[in-house]
């Protein structure tokens, strides 16, 4: 599959629920976010070029005081997890507000994975 992504996504590390807001289930967790999309791990496929209004269940953020976002999205992709009883479904965002900006950015901030190598002192040599 090409890329055609503009932002690279960030990889979380919240157990974030996300839901069909009308439909009122449950789709999935979140996997990764940008202000563009967001990537859902879940139990079933979900059809390509579909739109709803998905409902994000906020993770403690500091800075927000809110407990839900809700976005227009439309279904860009849906391929088998590396777990077969799982699917990753990728979503693109129709329509992204100042507020909902800085929700998702607080989400990235906050829960980010991050791969940094940790900066430790340097190992004297042993005497002799």
């Amino acid at each position: 599959m090409q890329e055609r992504r503009k932002e690279q996504r960030k990889t979380l590390m919240a157990y974030t629920q996300v839901f069909d807001l009308y439909g009122g289930y449950l789709l999935g967790y979140l996997a990764d976010l940008n202000l563009g999309g967001a990537m859902v791990i879940g139990n079933k496929p979900i059809p390509i070029d579909i739109e709803f209004t998905l409902a994000i269940e906020l993770p403690d953020l500091p800075t927000i005081n809110a407990s839900r976002i809700t976005l227009p999205i439309r279904v860009v992709w849906c391929q088998p997890d590396i777990s077969p009883e799982f699917y990753n479904v990728g979503f693109e965002f129709k329509e992204v507000g100042d507020e909902e900006k800085k929700v998702i950015q607080a989400i990235i901030d906050n829960y980010e994975f991050r791969r940094d190598t940790p900066s430790y002192p340097i190992n004297p040599s042993p005497a002799r």
